[in-house]
């Protein structure tokens, strides 16, 4: 791990390592170029191949589509249910209404908030079944009322979905289920193929290469955000509890080798105390690949003079997950604009943001919270302004129409409004 104290001579220099944008390397760039290139031309043959190229099974074109509907435990029904409830809920509350007024000259104008017809989700599936992320992004299309929903999951070496989380696609409201993974289905997606026919708009979190075909794509079609690798900043000081603390960090490190966990905080005395809870509960984790290699490479601790230090850190940092363990944590979190979701107080776990409170778990990272916000069902929506004159509307508004008209030098437009209001 790395150790940055304020105390350090380079403090300063340390600390501006941590002023992030989101971008990708030159190598994923021009891999990620050549693989959309590739799909474009080769369609379903192409996505075939790279999927056996970067590990995945031999399919045929017919067995990407996945037309298998799995049982699950009840158990895992009712923690789908519950989870689903929440997101549900919470997203029925974001949804853009229509809505119409009245301007000045007497026009109605307004927007009408329909939904996307047809759009892609993206769900991990490399190194775990991810049905909290089948819950966090189909539920809201769901939700929003688009009429096809297109999920893009990778399949295992012999060619199936994780049963779970086939089961939590269907459940959350999927309608179509391919195979395929990698930059290789954000093409498809894009695109289209013999097999997949291309959407509106793509969805979902990724690897960084996932996120990088998100970007590329961006103008053929809509995409949401950038949501890469996981990553937690925790703000704490003396009043916190190390070994909650440790479990958020490794909670977040689990998730693969890219990674970042990150804790600041004015108090040495938890700095340490947290690393020996890591060391304690590390041996009992399942993981340990993943985890060794994120705390080797991607674990910083920043010790800061007054906690509200953080503060800047934090917004330059701009993380996925800021977890606020600290006295006075509401005044920290109000001033925190760049993370992509907080977690106020102690006991507000970031895994229960991950799988059950309500707002999607799908959010910015590498740095792109400065620009991009968190998934929301309003994203699910499509705006249309609306706007509706009558003689007596327009003729009030021929004066203002003339001096613009005049100003820009385009007398056609002076003379459309003109006709109408005579």
């Amino acid at each position: 791990m790395k150790i940055i104290k304020y105390t350090d001579k380079n403090y300063s220099s340390l600390l501006s390592e941590l002023d992030r944008r989101s971008a990708p390397s030159l190598e994923v760039e021009q891999s990620v170029k050549d693989i959309i290139k590739s799909v474009r031309e080769g369609g379903d043959a192409a996505l075939i191949e790279l999927t056996v190229k970067y590990g995945g099974p031999q399919l045929k074109a017919s067995d990407l589509l996945e037309v298998r509907k799995p049982k699950v435990d009840k158990l895992v029904n009712a923690a789908l249910k519950a989870s689903y409830t929440n997101v549900h809920n919470f997203a029925l509350k974001s949804l853009r209404k229509d809505w119409k007024m009245k301007n000045k000259e007497g026009a109605t104008v307004g927007e009408r908030f329909d939904p996307f017809q047809r759009v892609g989700i993206y769900v991990p599936g490399g190194t775990a079944p991810l049905v909290s992320s089948a819950i966090m992004t189909v539920t809201l299309a769901k939700t929003a009322g688009v009429p096809e929903i297109v999920v893009t999951t990778p399949a295992d070496v012999s060619g199936k979905i994780d049963d779970n989380l086939l089961y939590a696609l269907r459940f959350a409201g999927a309608t179509e289920i391919y195979k395929v993974g990698g930059a290789q289905a954000i093409a498809a997606l894009t695109y289209g193929t013999k097999t997949i026919r291309p959407v509106q708009k793509i969805f979902g979190p990724g690897n960084e290469y996932v996120v990088e075909a998100k970007r590329q794509v961006f103008g053929s079609v809509s995409v949401d955000l950038l949501p890469g690798p996981s990553e937690i900043m925790v703000i704490a000081d003396k009043t916190a509890n190390s070994s909650w603390i440790a479990s958020d960090l490794l909670a977040q490190a689990e998730h693969g080798k890219h990674s970042k966990i990150i804790l600041v905080t004015d108090s040495e005395k938890l700095l340490v105390g947290v690393q020996n809870d890591i060391n304690i509960q590390l041996g009992n984790l399942k993981r340990q690949n993943f985890l060794d290699e994120v705390l080797k490479s991607n674990f910083e601790i920043v010790l800061v003079e007054s906690i509200s230090d953080a503060i800047n850190i934090a917004n330059n940092y701009a993380p996925e997950h800021v977890s606020i363990a600290a006295k006075n944590e509401e005044k920290l979190a109000k001033n925190i604009m760049t993370a992509g979701a907080i977690f106020i107080g102690s006991y507000s776990a970031v895994v229960a943001g991950d799988f059950l409170a309500g707002p999607s778990h799908t959010l910015p990272t590498g740095g792109a919270g400065k620009s991009f916000s968190g998934l929301t069902v309003d994203m699910f929506q499509r705006r249309t302004s609306i706007i509706k004159f009558d003689k007596k509307a327009i003729k009030k508004s021929v004066p203002v129409i003339k001096i613009f008209s005049d100003i820009e030098g385009l007398d056609a437009h002076g003379e459309s409004g003109r006709v109408r209001g005579e």
